[in-house]
């Protein structure tokens, strides 16, 4: 059996004249993305089985983003190229002052509906990931998503979820993306979320507050990523801090992505025991080696470069 990770496949143009905003960039970086194909990666290169759910241009960016996809040996039998739409695209800057400058032009990834996904069975899979980031967003993906959703439950399947939300996204539509993501979690069996993101779906100021407010919404397992300082992991039988290790940061572009296929990866490797039954100490061990894959990734300049070094013996070593 395999996992499905489904959402949005796109290419970041990371402007490498550092400090200039895009209007005075002149160099750009092409990078593949997009938190769902960086977690079907992580798995895939972990040594897992893993399907991608995605739709894509049908132009070379498109199909660069489906070849690297497969040297991972992810299988994208559901990956769909669109001819009236292009692959979307994220421009990003680094000013001086920290900020970025961003642009997003999106195209098809949005446009994945229900008829393009006709003949996918929930039931040909073990765990479903639902990584959002563009999800949320008006358009087929959305709708998709939710009836997808209903599928996977209603197949007793297990859901995994992470909301990765991007201020510069959502900066209008914060109410919309936090009763989605709310929903979701309300439903899912596994999930992740940065303190941050904790602290701003629940509207509270504190890391543990918002642990509490958001244990009192589900049942699920759930992770609170930390960076350096590790991950909170919350589950129905206990709450603990998983410290992470050291490491000298080159680039934390995909960490919370290695996480979660370190995780997920794990998960599918205890199948057919149902990993609901897992308890606190096996999470603990869980998380723990899914630390060491997120850091992992930070000693390396872009996702899917360190996702190539990646291997399950890296989550002990």
């Amino acid at each position: 059996m395999s996992i499905l990770c489904i959402g949005e496949a796109l290419i970041d143009m990371i402007c490498t004249d550092k400090g200039l905003p895009l209007s005075e960039g002149e160099n750009f970086l092409k990078k593949p993305g997009g938190a769902p194909t960086n977690v079907a990666a992580a798995v895939a290169a972990l040594g897992g089985r893993v399907s991608l759910a995605a739709k894509v241009g049908k132009d070379p960016f498109g199909r660069h983003l489906t070849d690297v996809m497969r040297s991972f040996g992810v299988d994208t039998r559901w990956m769909r190229e669109d001819p009236d739409h292009f692959t979307t695209m994220a421009f990003v800057s680094l000013m001086e002052n920290g900020e970025r400058d961003f642009h997003f032009n999106r195209g098809a990834d949005g446009m994945l509906s229900e008829a393009d996904l006709e003949g996918l069975d929930p039931s040909d899979f073990e765990i479903l990931h639902f990584g959002s980031a563009t999800a949320f967003l008006p358009g087929p993906l959305q709708h998709t998503y939710v009836r997808l959703l209903e599928k996977a439950k209603k197949a007793g399947k297990y859901v995994c979820f992470d909301p990765n939300h991007r201020q510069l996204l959502y900066a209008d539509l914060k109410a919309s993306f936090i009763a989605q993501s709310l929903a979701f979690i309300r439903q899912c069996d596994f999930f992740k979320v940065s303190d941050e993101e904790a602290m701003l779906l629940t509207g509270t100021h504190t890391l543990q507050t918002a642990a509490d407010v958001l244990r009192s919404f589900t049942g699920a397992v759930f992770a609170v990523t930390l960076g350096a300082e590790g991950t909170l992991l919350d589950t129905p039988k206990g709450r603990v801090v998983v410290p992470s290790i050291p490491v000298e940061p080159v680039d934390t572009t995909g960490a919370g992505d290695a996480f979660v296929g370190a995780v997920l990866f794990q998960l599918q490797s205890r199948l057919p025991d149902d990993p609901r039954d897992m308890g606190l100490d096996a999470w603990r061990e869980a998380v723990s080696r899914a630390n060491r894959a997120g850091a992992r990734t930070c000693e390396h300049l872009g996702a899917m470069e360190a996702f190539r070094r990646l291997d399950s013996a890296i989550l002990d070593s």
